[in-house]
């Protein structure tokens, strides 16, 4: 799973600079510009993205080392 987010991330930051939306005059519904509406789209899709990236392909290693960092940490504190 790790081995796609690298090309998946630059595939986003390609779609990212559209030039093929910016002197579209094209509105949607009648009201909404086209342009607008593809970063909408781009931005779920990223959101999506990122999503994926956290539960897919998150080190499991981070997550074990802030956890006992944080129990040291609560075993030396004192008790008030």
């Amino acid at each position: 799973m790790r081995s796609i987010v690298w090309p998946l991330l630059a595939l986003l930051v390609i779609l990212h600079h559209d030039f093929w939306f910016w002197n579209d005059p094209t509105l949607v519904a009648g009201w909404f510009p086209i342009g607008l509406l593809y970063h909408v789209g781009l931005s779920l899709v990223a959101a999506g993205f990122w999503l994926f990236v956290v539960k897919c392909a998150w080190p499991s290693e981070l997550d074990e080392s802030s956890s006992t960092d944080s129990a040291e940490k609560s075993a030396e504190a004192p008790q008030a």
